[in-house]
Order: structure tokens, then C-alpha cells, then sequence
């Protein structure tokens, strides 16, 4: 007989997973309490590294069902979620989301959504590249110094390059200008490239 447990996730803890857990019995799915796990975590951490979910697969069995309210409970990103989800269905463990209409992403139905997901998100990861590309690319023809600025002004730089050619230590120079001495070996490299 298949038992049903629900995944709960927050991202911080000034948040709260009663609203998740409303939906669910909403739905219809009669989760005991203790088959409910929750968990504040960043969804950018893959689901297996997170330790509440690790320990709910370790108590789930083949036949099982993990009811999650949105696809991004279980990940940030469509990767990190159909791996997820292909590990689960590996396991013999279905997997519904309400988000999708209560969908068994295990399913045929549910792994073709998932295809489409996963081509609509990484649709949006090119649009997002290209968008990126062409934006630097008409910053650089408008004369826009790309990149932070530098931690120390022209002038200082000049300085810089002045007391090490003295023969001043790297390390004091970085505790008199206040910067680290990465940023002062920069000035440095600067200055001998520039000689090249």
C-alpha cells in the first residue's frame, strides 16, 4: 500500500510552510504528520544535499508518494529538479506536483511536462545570455568601462608604481593605501604590461 508524504521548504526562516501544507490537504491528499517533513534551506542547494529531504527518501519506500506544491521546492533551476525527480522515479517513488495540476512527474504525462519545462527554461537562459551579450556589447561601442571600478584612483596608482620601482614592499604599500596587496600586484602587472 502506497503512503503519502509531503515535502515543505522555506528559504528563510522568517517564513513559514503552513500555507504549503494547506494546499496539499486541499487537494485531497491525507498526509499523516509525521510523513510531513519541512526544511528552511536555499533552494539552490540540490535537493539529496539538503538533510530534512536526504532523511525523507531514506524513510520513503518503492510505491510511495512525495506531494510537493511547486516545482521549485525541490530546486532552483529544471535541472536540478528532473534530476531530482529521475532519482525519485528510480526509487519507485512518485512524485506529484500541485502547481501542475497534481501531475505524477514519474508518469509519461509527467515526464513530457517536464520536457517542456526544461526547454522552456533553458529557452529563457539563452534569452537571458544573448540579452547580456548585446547589452555589453553596446556598452563597449557607447565607451562604457565595463567591470567594478578600480580600488584605487590614476593618481594613486602613479604612486604605486613609483614606491615599488623605490623598492617598496608589496605589503606596505597595501597597508598604507588601505587595499590588499592583490590589488597592489595588479597595479604592478598593469604597469609592466603597459611597459611591454
Amino acid at each position: 500500500m502506497s503512503r503519502s508524504f509531503a515535502y515543505l521548504r522555506v528559504s528563510t526562516s522568517d517564513q513559514t510552510t503552513q500555507n504549503q501544507f494547506g494546499e496539499i490537504q486541499a487537494a485531497g491528499f491525507d498526509v499523516k504528520p509525521k510523513r510531513v517533513v519541512t526544511e528552511t534551506v536555499s533552494g539552490s542547494v540540490a535537493a539529496f544535499e539538503r538533510s530534512g529531504f536526504a532523511k525523507l527518501v531514506d524513510r520513503m519506500e518503492e510505491g510511495d508518494v512525495l506531494i510537493v506544491t511547486k516545482l521549485d521546492r525541490l530546486g532552483r533551476n529544471a535541472m536540478d529538479v528532473r534530476t531530482t525527480v529521475e532519482h525519485l522515479d528510480r526509487l519507485g517513488i512518485r512524485v506529484h506536483c500541485l502547481a501542475l495540476g497534481g501531475v505524477d512527474l514519474t508518469s509519461s504525462a509527467g515526464r513530457m511536462t517536464m520536457s517542456v519545462l526544461n526547454a522552456v527554461a533553458e529557452f529563457e537562459r539563452d534569452l537571458l545570455i544573448e540579452r547580456t551579450r548585446a547589452g555589453l556589447e553596446r556598452a563597449k561601442a557607447e565607451g562604457k568601462r565595463l567591470g567594478r571600478r578600480p580600488s584605487l584612483a590614476a593618481a594613486v596608482r602613479c604612486d604605486v608604481v613609483a614606491a615599488l620601482g623605490e623598492g617598496a614592499s608589496v605589503s606596505a604599500l597595501a597597508r598604507r593605501y588601505g587595499v590588499s596587496r592583490t590589488t597592489i600586484r595588479r597595479v604592478r602587472e598593469g604597469a609592466d604590461a603597459n611597459e611591454a
